[in-house]
C-alpha cells in the first residue's frame, strides 16, 4: 500500500504510553497515559479466530499511517474513540523520517 496523501490523514488518534507506579509488594503496576493526539489514516489488514482459555475469538490487525515522530515503538498503544491498537511493529517506510507505517492488532477494551 503507497502512503496517503496528507490530506487523507484524517483519523484524530491518541498515542498512550506505558506509565509504571510500584505497586507496594515488589513490582510495578502498568497503566497508560496519554501522550500526544495525531492524525493518520487506519487501513485494516485481516483477521482470524483465535482461541484463548477456551473461548474462541476475533483477531483483526490495522495499517496506520502517521507523520513522522521520534521515540513511537512497540511498547504504545493508539486510541481511537472507544477502538484500542496495541502496536506491533513500527517502521520508517521511505527512511526519510516523513512518516512512519504502525502495524497493529486491534483489542477489545
Amino acid at each position: 500500500m503507497a502512503s496517503p496523501a496528507i490530506a487523507q490523514l484524517r483519523r484524530r488518534l491518541t498515542l498512550e504510553q506505558p506509565v509504571e507506579a510500584p505497586d507496594g509488594a515488589g513490582g510495578v503496576t502498568r497503566s497508560f497515559a496519554g501522550a500526544a493526539t495525531l492524525w493518520g489514516a487506519v487501513a485494516p489488514l485481516g483477521g482470524d479466530e483465535e482461541v484463548r482459555a477456551g473461548a474462541v475469538g476475533q483477531r483483526v490487525t490495522h495499517r496506520i499511517h502517521l507523520r513522522w515522530r521520534a521515540g513511537l515503538d512497540a511498547s504504545m498503544r493508539l486510541r481511537l474513540g472507544s477502538r484500542l491498537f496495541l502496536i506491533r511493529a513500527v517502521w520508517d517506510p521511505d527512511e526519510r523520517r516523513r512518516r512512519i507505517v504502525c502495524l497493529c492488532e486491534e483489542v477489545k477494551p
